[in-house]
């Protein structure tokens, strides 16, 4: 492996091959699962009711069935590290590349954000006592130094297994996802069979509380995006797949991701919701582990969800670190952004400077404190919308400019359901930022973070000029698609 700049004539940075089958699948799994249900779910309940969440998240996963099937399909036809960096420049070029790039990169850092700040609320329901030597308030809520330290050591440990080899982060991934689901099944069964339909009432949220109805259910529907994007992240490491993998594979592990994640959404909202009267756990900092707490008055229920909480922050934060990680390395590779970010570890064969930039930007962005997750939430939402157009959209231009191009797999229903994809994530977009709509972007907070976040784009981008005229179109295809330039 080099780790010296790729220029017109240099070598090409290769990344190490060692995800099998099952590690691409705990890769997406852990990835969409997260720490979200656990956090989120008072939120969910609140603007839906329980009926209206399961309703929200079925809709959602049927949409990002449609979006992931075009992701199933183009997986396989380039599979080269970057995912939606690759698509976007075979398709419409270098600008084009470094929009969608710039943008998911955010999206995937900011769910490390958001695990980066969630383990100290998860860890600080488990033990009380860590709510020490307070800094100062964000929206309302306390930052806590011991929180930030928390954060630093999670964050240091993520990056280190990440920057030491993709080996060691893809077993760390299957280990914790095969132990998540063990933990998982036990404590919604424990919830359905020992709760009560009775506890759903009122099924379609409650107006006094939140939007309630088809208001409250769009509000979240429109979050989705959030919640399930981790199937994506098999295209970021798509390139690191184990010699003699399967290509058509890495398109069936996408969809059986979306599946089982439905499914996982589900069956929480409806575990959670039967423990206990829903209206109950509104505002908990918690609230799924209230609701277990309530109904069951036992410390081993409770206990038993929050480490299944831990587990799950620690999937999805592996799996979009790792995915982060690659976008910013393949805008590097191409000579898009700042060649440093391009560079792969001559031991470890891993994206070492783009490893250790987002570990600064996760901890930096942990600072921010709880009071920012929902504005991480609905910004990253934004931007993974953003993401999710453009490769519906530059799968139907390949589709069109290249019909010879192999397909491994052939998503079902064609461009129809390409463009199906697309009109779902320009429909999300368009409520962001629709004015008066229930799930536009917040004043000033979200507003602020998509701000920083395009000027910051901007910046980079013209600071890269230099490396962008460095390369040639032909060498910088080399660079992005390897063979798959031609």
């Amino acid at each position: 492996m080099s780790d010296q700049p790729a220029g017109v004539t240099g070598q090409r940075p290769e990344l190490k091959r060692a995800i099998g089958g099952v590690g691409f699948f705990a890769l997406a799994f852990g990835s969409m699962i997260g720490v979200g249900w656990i956090t989120a779910l008072g939120g969910w309940f609140e603007q839906a009711g329980p009926l209206g969440a399961m309703a929200a998240f079925a809709a959602g996963g049927t949409l990002m069935l449609v979006i992931g099937l075009c992701y199933a399909e183009v997986t396989p036809m380039l599979p080269v590290s970057g995912g939606e960096v690759a698509y976007a420049y075979k398709a419409h070029g270098t600008r084009s590349a470094f929009v969608i790039g710039w943008f998911l990169a955010f999206g995937y850092l900011s769910v490390s954000a958001f695990e980066a700040i969630s383990v100290g609320l998860v860890t600080s329901y488990l033990f009380p006592g860590i709510d020490v030597w307070p800094l100062y308030e964000i929206a309302g809520s306390t930052v806590y130094a011991s929180h930030l330290v928390l954060a630093l050591v999670s964050t240091g440990f993520i990056t280190a297994i990440n920057y030491y080899g993709v080996d060691i982060a893809s077993k760390v991934q299957v280990a914790l996802t095969a132990l998540f689901l063990l933990c998982a099944v036990v404590f919604v069964t424990a919830g359905v069979t020992n709760g009560d339909v009775a506890n759903l009432e009122p099924l379609f949220g409650d107006a006094t509380l939140g939007a309630g109805g088809l208001a409250g259910a769009l509000a979240v529907f429109v979050t989705v995006p959030f919640w399930f994007v981790g199937f994506d992240t098999i295209p970021q490491a798509a390139e690191e797949r184990r010699e003699g993998s399967s290509l058509r594979r890495l398109g069936i592990y996408v969809v059986l991701a979306i599946l089982g994640s439905t499914a996982f959404y589900i069956a929480v909202i409806l575990g959670a919701g039967m423990a206990g009267p829903w209206r109950g756990i509104v505002g908990e900092q918690l609230p799924t582990a209230a609701a277990f707490e309530s109904a069951f008055e036992s410390d081993t229920t409770v206990r038993l969800v929050l480490v299944a909480g831990l587990i799950g922050l620690f999937t999805s934060w592996n799996g979009f670190f790792l995915a982060g990680s690659r976008v910013l390395f393949a805008l590097g590779r191409g000579r898009i952004v700042h060649a440093a970010f391009g560079e792969t570890h001559p031991r470890y064969g891993t994206p070492a400077r783009a490893v250790l930039f987002s570990g600064v930007v996760t901890f930096a962005a942990a600072w921010l404190g709880r009071g920012a997750i929902v504005a991480f939430v609905d910004v990253g939402s934004f931007c993974i919308a953003l993401a999710f157009l453009g490769v519906a959209l530059s799968l139907i231009r390949l589709r069109k400019a290249f019909p010879d191009l192999e397909r491994p797999y052939r998503m079902p229903g064609g461009r129809v359901l390409a463009y199906v994809a697309a009109a779902g994530s320009v429909f999300i977009l368009g409520v962001m930022l629709f004015p008066g709509s229930p799930s536009m972007l917040v004043w000033p907070l979200e507003w602020a973070i998509l701000g920083v976040l395009t000027v910051t784009g901007i910046a980079f981008w013209l600071g890269a000029a230099v490396y962008r005229r460095g390369v040639s179109e032909e060498d910088r295809a080399r660079l992005i698609l390897e063979e798959y330039a031609d």
